[in-house]
């Protein structure tokens, strides 16, 4: 999980998480995408030729990060994040690069068949779930908390959390106060990357537990007309405690722990 190199078919990218994304080595993916012996001196090039016929800046969305490079020693490199990196692809002409520019074609089609019919999202969503060994009922659970979670993040804007931020530090504190663990302890439980989606992880127990929280957690908020992080902190850290009740009710029943680093396909599987 701690690898910095992303496989990219028969050559690997270099990449860095930063600030709650990976960011992807703009050189590497050019060698690629080009066959260059020399893919510095392309990407100068392309760099000018872009800010001339297309009026945009590509080192603007950019940033250097120190890589490893081949001699074991690290220099500083151009790098993107993933929208980036899609961008300066759309750059490339060339025939490696076409699937990519007609996947961000379709990709774009479906985004916007999805706003003008949001349910075609949903009917995705669980294509995908099911794809990736979800079992239905699980994938019901997860439906329920997206909700569920939508609801509660636009009552916190509401409410004075505008900063992803906040979001971050409200959510921890539903965790550290129902399951006893941040959420990334949760995740080293789990045995998975920063960048993974914990909920993704969680057995159907753990997301119905979760969904409890955060649902007692609008209706906290909504009862004591809370404004600003310090009360909403305090509303989710009692909503938390639901949580654990719930939580210690259930495993002094079933006489195991419910938060658990097993597979989440073994756990959801449909009898």
């Amino acid at each position: 999980m701690k690898n910095n190199l992303a496989l990219f078919e028969e050559i690997k990218i270099r990449r860095e998480w930063l600030d709650n994304k990976w960011y992807f080595s703009v050189i590497d993916i050019i060698e690629f995408l080009i066959d260059s012996a020399n893919p510095n001196d392309y990407w100068y090039k392309m760099k000018n030729r872009v800010s001339y016929e297309e009026k945009i800046e590509l080192s603007t969305i950019c940033r250097q990060l120190k890589l490893k490079s081949s001699d074991g020693k690290k220099y500083m490199t151009d790098c993107s994040d993933t929208e980036g990196i899609l961008r300066i692809i759309q750059s490339i002409p060339s025939p490696k690069a076409e699937p990519f520019k007609l996947w961000l074609a379709k990709v774009g089609k479906e985004r916007i068949d999805e706003i003008n019919d949001p349910e075609l999202a949903m009917n995705r969503m669980k294509e995908l779930y099911e794809k990736k060994g979800y079992s239905k009922s699980w994938i019901e659970q997860r439906e329920r908390g997206i909700t569920t979670r939508h609801n509660l993040t636009d009552e916190w804007k509401e409410r004075g959390a505008i900063r992803g931020i906040d979001y971050a530090i409200l959510t921890n504190e539903i965790y550290k106060s129902g399951f006893g663990i941040s959420a990334r302890q949760y995740k080293d439980i789990k045995n998975i990357h920063e960048s993974k989606n914990l909920r993704d992880s969680m057995t159907n127990i753990e997301l119905a537990l979760t969904n409890l929280g955060e649902a007692s957690a609008v209706e906290i908020h909504k009862k004591n007309n809370s404004i600003g992080i310090k009360k909403l902190k305090k509303d989710v850290n009692i909503a938390g405690k639901v949580m654990k009740s719930a939580k210690d009710e259930l495993e002094k029943e079933l006489k195991v722990n419910i938060v658990t680093n097993s597979n989440f396909i073994e756990l959801t599987k449909d009898e």
